[in-house]
């Protein structure tokens, strides 16, 4: 397993066999807060592990016992001018796509607080398995802001626009279990097994054609909100890009030969 560290407060670990690389935030002193310089290693390791063809997929895990991650550190921004937050956003903003553009599949392994920026990066995955310890929500209103890391669009897309409202709208924290209920988080695990069982799922992806698993990403997330017709171009042309791949040619001859595939990942 090789480690990559970004700056003071992200960690990179690849599980190289698998295909599978965990974005850890690794901030424990701050219960990952994210500041500028965190925000900044956040975008540096999503433009790294989105450049490099051997990973499969993403798991966004934390190195803290009790929290995920709180999101915005508020004491940085305590002191910070007009112009400070100003100059900030485009640097947090990269944090928050960074990790919704990564073009493969993405798994947010959450326990204990999952708040403001921190449930974003969340909703920024394509998945959220959460232990029964989790605590999520977007509070931003109760401090004067809104959700500004994709809150007020990815949340909706999840659990329809009037829950979307109710929970913006009251800022209230939401507890696993209900959290699993609503939609929030998509799979609940027994404390403490968000990480395990995130990297469990995220290998049985990873076998599957990688040229495959970044084209039916591709197609998920172009098509959300289109018409049907629209969608169904998009996903046409997403077929039309894997189906005269080396990933599709293996796939066909191992099925039909009764073997694991050797995916050429091309």
């Amino acid at each position: 397993m090789g480690e990559q560290r970004f700056g003071e407060f992200v960690l990179v670990r690849r599980h190289e066999e698998e295909g599978v690389a965990e974005l850890v935030l690794d901030r424990p002193k701050a219960m990952n807060a994210v500041s500028t310089e965190m925000a900044r290693s956040v975008g540096a390791a999503c433009a790294a592990l989105g450049g490099d063809p051997a990973v499969r997929v993403v798991v966004l895990t934390s190195t803290h016992e009790r929290a995920f991650c709180v999101g915005a550190d508020l004491k940085e921004r305590k002191s910070f001018s007009d112009a400070d937050l100003v100059r900030q956003r485009p640097v947090t903003r990269g944090a928050y796509t960074g990790v919704l553009e990564l073009p493969v599949p993405t798994i947010a392994a959450v326990h204990g607080f999952a708040l403001g920026g921190g449930f974003e990066l969340a909703l920024s995955c394509d998945l959220i398995v959460a232990d029964r310890t989790a605590v999520v929500g977007l509070p931003e209103v109760s401090v004067g802001v809104i959700p500004g890391g994709g809150g007020t669009q990815l949340l909706p897309r999840r659990v329809g626009a009037a829950r979307a409202a109710e929970l913006i709208f009251t800022a209230r924290r939401v507890e696993a279990e209900e959290a699993h209920r609503l939609g929030l988080v998509d799979q609940l695990v027994e404390a403490g097994e968000d990480r395990t069982e995130a990297l469990s799922l995220a290998a049985r992806i990873a076998a599957n054609s990688p040229v495959g698993l970044r084209a039916a990403k591709r197609a998920l997330r172009l098509g959300q909100g289109l018409d049907l017709r629209a969608g169904l171009e998009v996903e046409d042309a997403a077929w039309r890009a894997v189906a005269f791949s080396g990933d599709r040619v293996e796939g066909v001859a191992a099925f039909n030969e009764g073997r694991v595939p050797r995916w050429p990942g091309q």
